[in-house]
């Protein structure tokens, strides 16, 4: 298996060289050359295991430099009751991914249950692992580099806090994520974790991530690399919730589902968009966004125009606050037919005009053919959505969950099962769920009284130099 920039001008890797490295030298995003496909027999096969038996079977189509043994070991390690340990009452934490049934047909996929009580956490921990493993086959050390407007950063910091060879510099926009977030991050004292907030927005942060990737002497001396979802091992290990998903919603492999997933940079509906590729019988992927609906406005107008900072809006879901969705371009490679030259082309227009504009194409036609819709969702709709699944539920949904159910509710088909995915658990987000239900969500034990912990952090211009700087004086230092 080997993986292909989508801007087609960078050489053909294997899954080890491309996990540290973050975006291609040529600036474009790397995708395996051809997706696995799995017949009827595959899934048939699939159904009824693990999910860590589940993630060693779909990563093992996805990674052929690991040997399989010490493969099975890491993903062993990494998904385990005691690591996804926050649970819903009455669902199984061994089941990590827990469906939790609101209604015959409408489910929510527990995605928070690991330590930041974000999805992030699904992917995260395995890449912490994989990362300490290549680094110690190569006698190697690096430096992640990383952007959030949220949960990102926490989950990135979680899962490399303590290991060997890793340096974490996770830079966050100054004062736009809730308490909790912000605390989640600036707590940690450990040596490796180096926190940065940014005087800009997450937009900001992560265009400053780009052009340090993209100076590639200075990438190469400080051995920088990526942990947000410009790196494939993080998409690729998302695809392994869609096909649990799929397995616990239905009992026969002629059934389809669809997913309602909560969009900023497009990350996890991306890695649903691969396992229907792949073969899994996925009749929707609902992209829901929330006020900032730059996605939104491509699947309903074939026009793709990331907004400029200044209207970017800051919502109560900040972690989907973002008008550049990175991993767009995978999905946009796809769709142009893998045509690297016609991907580039659509950057440069959007470059020098702000936009590009597929409507009138062929291209844009073939976006239900890839089973895409999409909707938007207001503070005002979150606090509705918050309060109808509490009175008619009994269940406490966070603010991004909330904008993908009512998107979901939206799309939904009578006979498709439909799932939404659970992105974080209530307690990031109080000051919210206080507007919405009058009271406090439960927290963890082990998280209460987190805002009130030292924080160290660093605030900095958004400005690109400057993180350069930082970055090189605290890895020499």
């Amino acid at each position: 298996m080997k993986y292909i920039s989508t801007r087609g001008q960078s050489p053909a890797l294997s899954f080890s060289e491309i996990l540290l490295g973050g975006l291609a030298p040529d600036g474009g995003l790397y995708l395996p050359e051809s997706y696995p496909r799995l017949s009827k027999a595959d899934l048939a096969r699939l159904r009824g295991k693990s999910y860590a038996e589940l993630a060693f079977e779909i990563l093992s189509l996805f990674v052929d430099d690991i040997p399989a043994a010490d493969l099975k070991a890491l993903v062993d390690k990494t998904y385990t009751a005691e690591v996804y340990r926050h649970v819903r009452p009455g669902d199984n934490a061994a089941d990590i991914t827990p469906l939790h049934a609101l209604e015959p047909g409408f489910a929510l996929l527990e995605l928070s249950n690991g330590p930041t009580l974000a999805f992030k956490d699904m992917a995260m921990q395995l890449l912490g692992n994989l990362f300490e493993y290549v680094l110690a086959k190569r006698g190697e050390e690096i430096n992640i580099l990383g952007a959030t407007s949220g949960d990102t950063g926490s989950a990135a910091e979680y899962a490399m806090r303590g290991k060997k060879g890793v340096r974490v510099f996770m830079l966050s926009p100054h004062g736009k994520m809730s308490p909790f977030q912000r605390a989640q991050m600036f707590s940690l004292q450990d040596p490796n974790i180096f926190n940065i907030a940014v005087e800009g927005l997450f937009d900001d942060c992560q265009d400053m991530v780009k052009a340090v990737s993209n100076d590639h002497a200075y990438k190469a001396k400080y051995k920088i690399g990526a942990v947000n979802s410009i790196n494939w091992a993080r998409v690729v290990a998302q695809i392994v919730y869609y096909f649990k998903g799929y397995f616990a919603a239905t009992k026969s492999d002629d059934e389809e589902v669809s997913f309602s997933v909560p969009s900023g940079n497009f990350g996890n509906v991306c890695a649903g968009h691969i396992a229907r590729m792949m073969g899994l019988p996925i009749r929707k992927l609902i992209v829901a966004t929330n006020e900032n609906d730059v996605l939104d406005e491509f699947f309903r107008t074939g026009t793709y125009r990331p907004r400029k900072a200044a209207e970017t809006h800051i919502t109560s879901s900040p972690s989907m606050d973002i008008s550049k969705a990175s991993n767009f371009e995978r999905f946009m490679f796809d769709l142009v037919g893998r045509d690297a030259a016609v991907l580039r082309d659509l950057w440069a227009q959007t470059d020098a005009q702000g936009q590009f504009d597929l409507a009138q194409t062929p291209y844009f036609a073939k976006v239900a053919d890839f089973g895409f819709t999409s909707g938007a969702s207001s503070h005002a709709d979150r606090l509705k959505t918050i309060r109808m699944v509490f009175e008619r539920y009994g269940v406490m949904i966070d603010t991004h969950t909330a904008d993908g159910v009512k998107v979901g509710l939206e799309h939904r088909e009578e006979g498709v099962p439909l799932l939404c995915l659970e992105t974080a658990l209530p307690a990031k987000f109080e000051e919210t769920i206080r507007e919405a239900l009058g009271r406090d969500p439960e927290r963890p034990e082990e998280l209460k009284g987190i805002e009130q912990l030292p924080q160290r952090f660093e605030v900095l211009p958004a400005d690109a130099e400057k993180v350069k700087q930082f970055v090189a004086e605290h890895v020499t230092a």
